[in-house]
């Protein structure tokens, strides 16, 4: 049997391989429209029963198993795997762009909308009807058939773009490699990563120290290098990842930007098709926000509450660097070393320092131990199948019973692509022998071990983690039996956020971090004086770090405004940086041409979400805060139940108000940020 035709169970990553690919999709792609044929030529009206249910079925094998492959293209992107993933590309999204815009599917659809059962549904098969109608609509199914070709063309072509993007970038990453043979010009840096650049020259065959761009290798060297060459050599290079310049590696065939053009424009005339004026409108029609005013209000009007704290932020750091540092110039590639420096100068500690505390199985400890407390559930290694030897696999309990398991796949490889990501393996719901329990796969790029230590972690990377595993959370405590608003599925996308942002706040606790820290030599859990100077610079240079995430999110949403996509992206970007930043990168910089997130991920006109979900999230935390215990099991249990356990069964603005009582406010963001008239 072929093993990505087995839905008995857990994914046989023991046994997938890429020739499993096209005859296994392939003959999912065959059945589902099969069904879909004969759901079409019943002669009795749709009712969830005879129609709803049963596509539903036939269309979960059919995703279940393309996510697989996809799953394996992100972490495991090898040219095997690359080939059959784009292989099948093209045919896979053609079905779904043929499934969306098929009239006679979507008449079922309404019908069973306007029909006398549709009162006798649950309000959760309610919502499903009303996103499958949404969805039609966006999909083009309203359209002239004369028109639909053209539509489902535009859909195959962005996902082969969306797919090439994400290749050419890790392609252009993992091609620049820096090799150092005087130990003098490594001044600065930690001795672990010091260590994991010579063992990276040794696998490679070189003298000294090899350094990359992936994240563990590039972010010490700009933050603690004293070199400035080498840190202006891996800014550039990492600057300019698939771009038109090749001084650092990257090739001609790599170059985002024709590819950028072209995702512009055949997103502007596919919103065009279905009657919007642009695709940003489009985007905002499945989300919380009701308009694109609306939402490019909100960033500006944050804009103008952080800038003067960026202002700020950025005058310290100039005036340190001249005074402490004598740099007569403070350069993009000097501003994380000059932050790290000052952080150290007035709080008397490093990330490095504090990153010695968090060895990885104390905070997976503490993490586990968090989740336990506030949702009442045990969470316990297991066993599975898995893609690669570093990958774990727990299962989550409560009262005995199987509710939800994870992968956990922690570590950097050149293989996988970069960042932090939760994806579904399994959703919960209800079939013939019972309830299908959530599976979720948690990936992050964090340093491994390095010798016979354990891998250590940042503090930034321990809040990352608790990010992602709040999206697994959201995924796995659902208590919904209808897959289409289960966990995860039919959460509005600028507040599917929530929970991660929500469970970074933990980070922050006194009573968290001491289960969860104990120094790599020591066993010493964190000092009370080393939590208090992190408190104290929790907010540091907080102002700037709201600015670029408001840049990217005003940006996004300005190019995905232009109905005739007629500016250059890296003009619009400019004046983006004149209204809200206040650090101004080179002029050969090209942040477009790795921003992912909107060319390859689902953000497009959609990065506002993260700071839309902040307010949520940080109004969330506030319950705990106000119940004067931040893991108080009695507010976990009401999160869990209006926040999680619904997941997409009611619209996320009534979830939060079921939670607090109230519309969400933007206070606690402000008062987390340190941007209050207290901290100016």
């Amino acid at each position: 049997m072929n093993p990505l035709l087995d839905f008995a169970g857990l994914p046989r990553f023991d046994l997938i391989q890429p020739a499993d690919v096209q005859p296994a999709i392939n003959q999912l792609l065959d059945e589902s429209r099969a069904e879909i044929e004969r759901l079409l030529m019943q002669n009795a009206p749709a009712t969830w029963a005879n129609f709803a249910e049963p596509l539903q079925d036939s269309l979960e094998r059919l995703s279940r198993a393309w996510g697989i492959v996809g799953h394996l293209h992100s972490v495991n992107d090898i040219p095997p795997w690359r080939e059959a993933y784009n292989t099948m590309l093209p045919e896979v999204t053609r079905f779904y762009a043929e499934l969306g815009q098929n009239l006679e599917l979507f008449k079922r659809y309404q019908a069973m909308a306007d029909s006398p059962e549709f009162i006798t549904l649950s309000p959760a098969r309610q919502r499903i009807l009303q996103n499958e109608i949404r969805d039609f609509r966006l999909s083009g199914a309203e359209l002239p058939d004369s028109e639909k070709p053209r539509f489902q063309a535009l859909q195959e072509r962005l996902s082969q773009l969306a797919a090439k993007f994400s290749e050419n970038l890790l392609d252009a990453t993992n091609a620049f490699q820096l090799d150092v043979t005087n130990e003098a010009e490594l001044d600065g840096l930690p001795a672990d990563v010091k260590i994991a650049a010579r063992a990276a020259a040794e696998k490679a065959g070189v003298a000294g120290w090899r350094f990359s761009l992936q994240a563990p290798s590039y972010l010490p060297v700009m933050q603690y290098a004293s070199n400035r060459p080498l840190r202006a050599q891996m800014y550039r290079a990492y600057a300019v990842r698939a771009s038109e310049f090749g001084d650092c590696a990257s090739k001609a065939e790599w170059n985002n930007a024709a590819l950028i053009d072209e995702i512009l424009k055949l997103r502007s005339e596919m919103a065009q098709m279905l009657g919007y004026q642009s695709y940003a409108e489009v985007s905002l029609v499945p989300k919380m926000a009701d308009n694109v005013p609306q939402v490019l209000a909100f960033l500006r009007d944050l804009a103008a509450k952080a800038k003067p704290f960026g202002a700020a932020d950025l005058a310290e750091l100039t005036q340190f660097a001249k005074t402490e540092l004598s740099f007569d110039t403070v350069e993009p590639w000097d501003i994380a070393y000059i932050s790290e420096k000052l952080k150290q100068a007035r709080y008397s500690f490093s990330d490095d320092e504090v990153k010695q505390y968090f060895p990885e199985p104390k905070v997976l400890g503490g993490l586990f131990s968090v989740i336990e407390r506030l949702f009442s559930v045990q969470i316990k290694p297991d066993n599975a199948p898995v893609w690669h030897p570093s990958v774990r696999f727990f299962r989550i309990t409560q009262d005995g019973q199987l509710i939800g398991q994870f992968y956990l796949d922690l570590y950097a490889r050149e293989e996988k692509r970069g960042g932090a990501w939760m994806d579904e393996a399994l959703t919960r719901r209800r079939i013939k022998s019972g309830i299908q329990t959530p599976v979720a796969y948690l990936n992050c790029n964090f340093p491994g071990p390095v010798g016979e230590k354990p891998a250590t972690f940042s503090h930034d990377d321990v809040i990352t983690l608790f990010h992602e595993t709040g999206h697994g959370l959201h995924h796995m405590l659902t208590q919904v039996e209808d897959l289409a608003v289960s966990g995860i599925h039919g959460v509005e996308w600028d507040a599917v956020e929530l929970p991660s942002q929500f469970m970074e706040n933990f980070c922050w606790e006194w009573s968290v971090l001491q289960d969860m820290t104990s120094h790599v030599e020591t066993g010493e859990p964190l000092p009370r004086a080393l939590y208090d100077k992190m408190i104290a610079a929790k907010n540091f240079q907080s102002g700037l770090f709201t600015l670029r995430q408001l840049e990217f999110a005003v940006f996004d949403l300005l190019i995905h405004s232009d109905p005739a996509c007629s500016r250059p992206v890296l003009d619009v970007l400019a004046e983006v940086r004149q209204e809200v930043a206040v650090i101004h990168p080179p002029a050969w910089h090209r942040f477009p041409n790795s921003f992912s997130h909107i060319f390859a991920g689902g953000y497009a006109a959609g990065y506002y979400s993260y700071k839309w979900a902040e307010v949520l999230s940080a109004d969330a935390f506030a319950a705990f805060e106000e119940s004067g215990d931040p893991v108080d099991p009695i507010t976990g249990a009401r999160f869990l139940k209006e926040i999680l356990a619904v997941g997409g069964s009611r619209p996320a603005i009534e979830s939060f108000r079921a939670f607090r009582g109230r519309d969400p406010q933007v206070d606690a963001l402000l008062r987390h940020s340190g941007m209050t008239a207290e901290a100016a």
